[in-house]
């Protein structure tokens, strides 16, 4: 048995875990979300339950909350309420089912919002680190109309596919930087405690060294002057480059331009920007919420300041009377594609519909371009890491191959 019962303004409640009889004398348990311990024993004695043992839960730290954690809530809540679940009792078997204590403490959070009488998108839009404006208006109009089941399983699902999108490309990214940081590891071992090695040896033979050679040993001796400054430049600049680029508009700028024209990198960054936006628009359109408004989540949910500073101009137009595909056009950074989807979407009155076929089509396309990448980065990672860490073996075994001729 589990009951839980609002807070009192002001009084931060905590999970207690209770033990007691009921009338018929039979042991039950549960746990109590309430204010003190007080609170439980007044609130079970009402219910006719004889208290004999209450413990405050200890939650642990946790990690913290990630999108892919939001986008399972939502989808365990949209099926609790599809099977007909009562809307807090689906709060309570979520957030007791949730792994992460940090996940369970928010949902209880909600849970206790909504119990008190706030709306759930109200009570969603407290918490604008986890739930954006696209996430709040859908609930919103959910609530509305009536539909909150609907329009949760559909947000789940585009939660899923954008979730999908994002692992893609960083399983495509994460190849080729884990060589490369390996790669640096190896070489920087290499400088600081073999080469030395190598060092002494050649100094026995008393002759000159080869060019490549000598130019490996003072890159050794580099290495071994100025270890810290080599290891730590490059996990402080990163750091420090991060922070730029996420609270520098400039510079999220310049890299997200950059990034849209990288070779055969770029094309990925722009089927799956254009696979989300137009996913987004679809999402909201189809949930009834009109197409000026739809346009305030798209460009943040994009995750390109160019596409968001392009859907800003477009929702402008938008209001103004300009068709949604004239005012695409003049954006000029969509395919070819999706403005002819869009066109015949809005003629036939099935724009959402549409808008999901151009989303279902460049998601296929990232899906091949993930695996080609993967595939082309190979050879290119084997002759990178073949080139350097060949190179420093045959400077460091050219005197040896002297010395056999002069022999």
């Amino acid at each position: 048995m589990a009951t839980q019962v609002a807070s009192a303004k002001g009084v931060r409640e905590s999970v207690f875990e209770w033990e007691g009889k009921d009338r018929n004398g039979r042991i039950v348990r549960g746990d109590l979300r309430a204010g003190g311990e007080s609170q439980v024993q007044a609130t079970l004695r009402r219910q006719g339950i004889l208290v004999t043992k209450v413990k405050k839960r200890r939650l642990r730290s946790g990690k913290r909350i990630r999108p892919k954690d939001i986008a399972i809530f939502t989808r365990q809540l949209a099926t609790m309420m599809k099977a007909g679940v009562p809307l807090l009792q689906s709060f309570d078997i979520v957030g007791r089912g949730n792994p992460n204590p940090n996940v369970t403490r928010l949902v209880n959070d909600i849970r206790a919002d909504i119990e008190t009488g706030t709306s759930m998108a109200a009570a969603f839009r407290k918490y604008p680190l986890h739930f954006n404006n696209l996430y709040c208006n859908l609930v919103e109009a959910g609530e509305a109309a009536g539909i909150l089941e609907r329009l949760l399983d559909r947000l789940a699902t585009y939660m899923e596919k954008t979730e999908a999108i994002k692992s893609k490309i960083r399983s495509a990214l994460m190849y080729p930087a884990a060589v490369v940081v390996v790669a640096f590891v190896v070489v920087t071992v290499i400088m600081i405690f073999v080469i030395p090695a190598f060092k002494d040896v050649f100094s026995s033979f008393g002759a000159d060294l080869p060019a490549p050679t000598l130019m490996v040993i003072a890159m050794s001796e580099f290495f071994r002057q100025w270890w810290f400054l080599i290891l730590g430049a490059p996990v402080l600049g990163g750091y420090l480059f991060l922070q730029a680029w996420r609270r520098s508009e400039k510079v999220q700028m310049f890299m997200d331009r950059l990034l849209l024209r990288v070779p055969i990198f770029g094309q990925l960054v722009e089927k799956s920007t254009v696979a989300r936006w137009t996913r987004t628009l679809s999402t909201m359109f189809a949930a009834g919420v009109p197409l000026v408004e739809s346009l305030d989540s798209v460009g943040g949910a994009s995750g390109n300041i160019v596409y968001r500073q392009a859907t800003d101009k477009i929702q402008q137009e938008v209001s103004s009377g300009t068709s949604l595909t004239e005012a695409m056009t003049g954006a000029n950074i969509f395919p070819s594609m999706v403005l002819q989807l869009t066109a015949i979407g809005e003629e036939s009155g099935a724009l959402d519909h549409m808008l999901g076929k151009a989303a279902d089509f460049y998601e296929a396309e990232v899906d091949e371009l993930v695996a080609g990448l993967s595939s082309l980065m190979e050879p290119f990672i084997i002759v990178f890491l073949g080139t350097i860490i060949g190179g420093i073996v045959i400077a460091m075994y050219l005197p040896i191959f002297k010395l056999g001729q002069v022999v």
